[in-house]
């Protein structure tokens, strides 16, 4: 059975929110809130789910500012890839640079690593490091879906022009981590459409066989 999987459209740069849940257990997990915290708190009372996981799948301000918060109301572990605490401690300066309010990470990180798998329930979620957009930024994955956060975008990208990233390291997460992963993967982007591992290894202009043959 897969995991439920709800999408938030949330702040200034229409942030992906995702809520994924357990079915049988009502057991919930939240990537990467970042803008309306209240928002996901409501969808998850609304929903009767109990929130046991905070995941992070990068340590951009966008993608964490709001975590705290939905913390502090409805509980959950906070699980975050450890090449990205200092991202996360830096929060509020990240936030300045680009006009927002000063933020907290969530409490208790807990460390992903590569080749993980984390229980939500009956289901679980297996975590796969692609740096890159950021030193310790990760995927996760159930079944035939993949939340790629900022890593991999429908025809793009994650950026490449902040510090500690790398378009040649994003490039190899993205040819050698998640291509070989299968066409018929749905990806979940940390902003925009969802898109397919088949359309973005054929027509991403970027790292697609599109970009080979530019």
């Amino acid at each position: 059975m897969a995991l439920v999987h709800h999408t938030l459209h949330l702040g200034p740069l229409d942030n992906n929110t995702y809520l994924l849940a357990c079915e049988r257990s009502r057991h919930a997990a939240v990537i990467d809130a970042g803008f309306e915290p209240e928002v996901v708190i409501r969808a998850i009372r609304d929903a009767g789910l109990e929130l046991k996981l905070l995941l992070i799948t990068h340590g951009h301000y966008d993608h964490v500012s709001g975590m705290r918060a939905v913390q502090e109301a409805l509980g959950g572990e906070y699980w975050i890839h450890p090449a990205d605490l200092p991202l996360i401690e830096h929060l509020t300066a990240q936030g300045a640079a680009f006009g927002f309010p000063p933020a907290e990470p969530p409490s208790g990180a807990h460390d992903l690593a590569d080749g993980q798998c984390l229980a939500l329930g009956d289901e679980t979620l297996e975590v796969i490091h692609t740096p890159g957009h950021s030193p310790g930024g990760v995927c996760f994955r159930s079944g035939d879906e993949l939340w790629v956060g900022d890593t991999l975008f429908a025809g793009s990208v994650g950026r490449t022009d902040l510090p500690g990233t790398s378009f040649r390291q994003l490039e190899q997460s993205i040819r050698t981590r998640l291509f070989p992963l299968g066409d018929g993967l749905r990806c979940y982007p940390g902003h925009g459409p969802p898109t397919t591992i088949g359309q973005e290894r054929i027509h991403n202009p970027f790292v697609g066989e599109q970009a080979r043959l530019a």
